[in-house]
Order: C-alpha cells, then sequence, then structure tokens
C-alpha cells in the first residue's frame, strides 16, 4: 500500500514540476501574462478553498472555523513581518509577493501529501478520487508559484529551485511524513488541518493575489479569474 500512496504523491509532484519547466522555457509568455495566471490562481484557491476544504474540515471537526482564522491571520502576520524585518525599499518588499503565496502553497501542498497517506489507507479506490481531484490543480499550481517567485525578484535558479521545494516536493514529503503514523491521525486532527490550508490559501487568493492582479491594471483578467472558479468547481466534482 505504501508504494501505491507514494506513486500517487510523487505523481502530483511530477506535475508539478513539468508545469514549472513549462513556464520556465517560455518564461517571457509567462511574464507577459501574469496577471491573468494570478487571476486564475485566485479564482481556484478561493473557491476549492470555501465550497470544497472548508465544509470538509468542517463536517471532521465543528473547531474548523477557528483554525480558518488561525491560518489566515498566520499568513497574514507573516506577510506583515517579512515587510518590516526583512525587507526594506519598495524593490526588497516585493520579494513578499513571491514568498507569502509560496509558504500558503508550500502548507497545502504538504497536507495533500498527508489526504493521499488517510485516502489510500480508507481504500484504493477512495485515494484514486482524491488524486484525480489534486493532481488536476498541479500543473497550474506550479506554473503559479514559479511566476509570483520571479515576479517577487527571485532569480530564475532560485525561483526554480523553491518552487520546486514549495509546490512539488512538499507532497511527497507530506506522504513520508504521515504514513508511519496514519493510524494516530484522527478524522478531527485532520479536519483541524484541512481547515488551516483552507485559511491560508484563503489569504493568499482573495487577500494577496487579487490586489496583485488590480496593480496590473490588465485587461479581461476577471475572465481568468472566472475560469480559475471553472476549474476550482470541475475538481471539486471530480474529487466528490
Amino acid at each position: 500500500m505504501f508504494g501505491i500512496v507514494l506513486l500517487a504523491s510523487s505523481l502530483a509532484c511530477l506535475v508539478t514540476a513539468v508545469g514549472i519547466y513549462v513556464i520556465n522555457k517560455y518564461s517571457s509568455w509567462g511574464n507577459k501574462n501574469v496577471a491573468q495566471f494570478m487571476s486564475f490562481a485566485a479564482g481556484v484557491l478561493i473557491t476549492v478553498s470555501l465550497i470544497h476544504i472548508l465544509p470538509e474540515a468542517y463536517a471532521m471537526n465543528d473547531r474548523a472555523p477557528m483554525f480558518v482564522l488561525i491560518g489566515f491571520m498566520g499568513l497574514y502576520i507573516s506577510n506583515r513581518i517579512l515587510d518590516r524585518y526583512r525587507f526594506h525599499g519598495h524593490e526588497e518588499s516585493q520579494m513578499t509577493i513571491g514568498l507569502i503565496p509560496m509558504i500558503g502553497i508550500g502548507i497545502h501542498s504538504f497536507i495533500d501529501g498527508v489526504i493521499y497517506s488517510v485516502t489510500f489507507n480508507v481504500s484504493v479506490f477512495t485515494g484514486i478520487l482524491a488524486a484525480i481531484g489534486m493532481v488536476l490543480h498541479e500543473f497550474p499550481e506550479g506554473i503559479v508559484t514559479f511566476l509570483l517567485l520571479r515576479r517577487g525578484g527571485f532569480s530564475r535558479k532560485k525561483a526554480i529551485i523553491w518552487a520546486l521545494i514549495a509546490a512539488a516536493f512538499s507532497t511527497p514529503l507530506g506522504t513520508l511524513v504521515s504514513y508511519p503514523f496514519i493510524e494516530t491521525i484522527d478524522r478531527g486532527t485532520l479536519g483541524l488541518m484541512l481547515a488551516f490550508s483552507a485559511g491560508a490559501l484563503l489569504y493568499v487568493g482573495a487577500t494577496h493575489l487579487l490586489p496583485a492582479v488590480e496593480q496590473e491594471g490588465r485587461r479581461y483578467t476577471v475572465f481568468s479569474l472566472l475560469a480559475g472558479i471553472l476549474v476550482a468547481v470541475v475538481i471539486v466534482l471530480t474529487k466528490g
């Protein structure tokens, strides 16, 4: 069973890595359309958090709303700390554009790895259903993470490395860390982890990405946002 679980999470890692490779190869096109990617990602993250992760977390643990708040405020406070104590000046403060989404996506990807362990432990069929939905969003997730890191001032090499760590490698890492303790991770604890993830992703999507899209001033980004919402709905229906 462990081999199947690790294979599924490694597939998600691979799909994310392919997204990073593709956008790195066509970086000029990616930078030109970064606003569209950000609004698309915002639509996916906000929708998945509100209509899937949060309700599922609440069904597992009635304390989930408190952990949504903790996840949301945790990323907000992290953002303020980075701005105040690590970076100074306009150009350097732009690095938080990449760092904060990277933190949120990293948390979410790690928990994805935990979910693989839990769902495959229920049954192979349940695990496969969950894997289908999660893999669908890995490709754009890798693209967006890389673009935001580049937009934030990271070099191409560092953006690739950090995007791989946060969006790709964190998923099999979550599987490797959680699988030995899978019997001790009860439904209620997983619900709190999911709620924290929902809060973090809501912050990234609604408070971080959407204002950045508005600053870009590009036309038609609302259509990218709607496309992200549509994709998220498909992901949720696939998982269901």
